[in-house]
């Protein structure tokens, strides 16, 4: 087992990233189960997470005599709405919740984003613990405090930083993914190498199929080193202040434009967007000669070799570049003076955040990667 701390003043936290966590919940969690004794312990569940990790959690309580209340969470971004969000705070006012309390959050970044922004506004605040069952949520939303719902305008446009108290990244609730979703799981591990450690690039490129192949090794690995590197990011600019976090956002503006013009839904799932979100932001980055043509090759291979999509052309958009620019507008990261800061590189290994960019530009890219290919 892992055990990644994510340092912040006042608020540190660990990361347990391990096999067989779900099942020992009640000791790897205790301080936040105990003060339930007499109480039920509150658990919201995405419905897929609850049929397949559900019993390993209950039972692992049950062991030193607590309960579960589950919340369920239908699958899917529509449960990140107002109406979800209300639902749930009622839901939590009803069992009596104290800012003391700690509510569990099991499922993927749908289930975790949901549960987190509920429970920063509860009684202005209180506590919850993380039990991400998808690979998208162990090295990604399950670690930082960003929580948010969607609404008409965009995604993840309401929300706030409110840090978990603990992450258990249970390994073994992996295999229980459909393939597509930890392809796209997968796309979040490669952008920290593609962003900021060209090493772990490398490793990829060579263990990557060991990886998505769930051994147990190399996934350890592969999402220890994730989850410590995004730590590392958060624990400099946890509210994304200094530009030092916006790195994380390598890949997502290009890849919300696009699952906004699909309608974020099935047809390009969150990973698959940053997987193509990563590969336009090399392609341009190398349009604007910031790396080599060969670089840019190199990331769009990497990801394709996975079987995550790799060129928007085969997305069949009935759309021109202004019309995927027209979703960046709504981009929840436009600062006051109009200006869209765009993740771009320097290198593998070497993202910048680049404040200088024109949208006609990008248009004319967005243009040409919809024809070529």
């Amino acid at each position: 087992m892992a055990v990644i701390p994510v340092e912040l003043a006042g608020r540190s936290y660990e990361v347990l990233v391990g096999n067989g966590l779900l099942n020992d919940a009640i000791v790897q969690a205790r301080d936040f189960i105990e003060p339930y004794h007499g109480r039920k312990v509150p658990v919201v569940a995405d419905r897929n997470a609850l049929e397949h990790h559900g019993e390993r959690l209950a039972h692992s309580l049950a062991s030193d005599g607590f309960g579960i209340e589950w919340y369920v969470v239908e699958p899917g971004e529509a449960a990140k709405s107002w109406t979800g969000l209300q639902d749930l705070v009622d839901w939590m006012l009803a069992l009596g919740l104290t800012r003391g309390d700690h509510v569990f959050a099991l499922g993927g970044g749908v289930v975790g984003d949901l549960t987190g922004f509920a429970c920063s506004i509860m009684k202005r605040g209180c506590g919850f613990v993380q039990l991400p069952t998808t690979l998208l949520a162990q090295v990604d939303s399950s670690v930082g405090g960003k929580t948010a719902i969607n609404t008409a305008a965009g995604k993840n446009l309401v929300g706030a930083f409110h840090q978990p108290s603990l992450v258990l990244a249970d390994l073994d609730a992996l295999a229980t993914l459909p393939p597509r979703e930890l392809r796209a799981g997968y796309a979040e591990v490669l952008k920290y190498g593609v962003l900021g450690d060209a090493d772990f690039f490398d490793w990829l490129e060579e263990h990557g199929e060991a990886v998505l192949g769930l051994q147990d090794a190399e996934l350890e690995r592969a999402v220890a080193n994730s989850v410590a590197a995004k730590a590392r990011i958060v624990a400099e600019d946890e509210r994304e202040t200094t530009g030092k976090r916006a790195l994380l956002n390598l890949g997502h503006t290009f890849g919300h434009a696009l699952e906004a013009e699909t309608g974020f839904s099935d047809r390009l799932l969150h990973g698959e967007g940053v997987a193509l979100g990563m590969v336009l932001a090399a392609r341009y980055s190398a349009r604007r000669g910031q790396i080599s043509e060969a670089e840019a090759s190199r990331v769009t291979r990497a990801i394709d070799a996975t079987g995550l999509p790799a060129e928007i052309s085969a997305l069949g958009l009935d759309c021109d570049g202004k019309a995927l620019v027209a979703h960046m507008l709504q981009d929840k990261k436009m600062d006051a003076s109009g200006t869209l800061p765009f993740i771009l590189l320097r290198s593998i290994g070497a993202a910048y955040v680049d404040r200088e960019v024109a949208l006609d530009d990008v248009a004319a890219f967005l243009d040409e990667q919809l024809q070529a290919h």
